[in-house]
């Protein structure tokens, strides 16, 4: 019965992907669906984020890394149109609290799809990220900086 559920969610996604009406494509989301839920099902399944409370903290999480994606944008865009603004790229260290695989990689890619950041490695409870303004280099003021907002509402939806 779960991977219904599973499968329902799936094509759900897909319809809001495609948004593409037509039978034939509504005819391919159903057996992709299907499909995905028949043969990953219990990978996903197995994954306890698919409550209620985590779904409604990832609901939480959009609009704040969105928020967060525009701010950088807006600091990205002022560089580049000001070049006279310093830049002062590199990688600094940061440590992460959360211990979920899953958790540190959605930590991660949050980061990199920040502008002016990317995560260039995970390794165990540290990430590597390059930044294109390194305005501290101490771990903790660094993590505090770019990881803070999206760890603490991550940590509710993955552990």
């Amino acid at each position: 019965m779960r991977k219904i559920y599973f499968a329902i969610i799936c094509f759900i996604v897909w319809v809001l992907l495609t948004w593409n009406f037509g039978w034939q494509e509504l005819t391919m989301g159903v057996v992709v669906s299907l499909f995905v839920s028949l043969f990953f099902g219990d990978k996903f399944l197995g994954i306890k984020i698919f409550s209620p409370v985590r779904i409604g903290w990832m609901l939480y999480y959009i609009p704040i890394w969105i928020y967060y994606c525009i701010v950088a944008n807006i600091d990205v865009a002022k560089r580049v149109l000001r070049p006279k603004m310093l830049i002062k790229p590199g990688i600094v260290k940061i440590r992460t609290n959360l211990k979920t695989d899953l958790g540190k990689v959605m930590l991660a890619n949050s980061i990199t799809m920040t502008p002016g950041t990317m995560t260039v490695d995970i390794l165990g409870d540290e990430l590597y990220i390059h930044w294109i303004y390194v305005s501290t280099e101490q771990e903790v003021e660094a993590t505090k900086i770019i990881a803070s907002a999206f760890e603490k509402i991550l940590k509710h939806i993955f552990e």
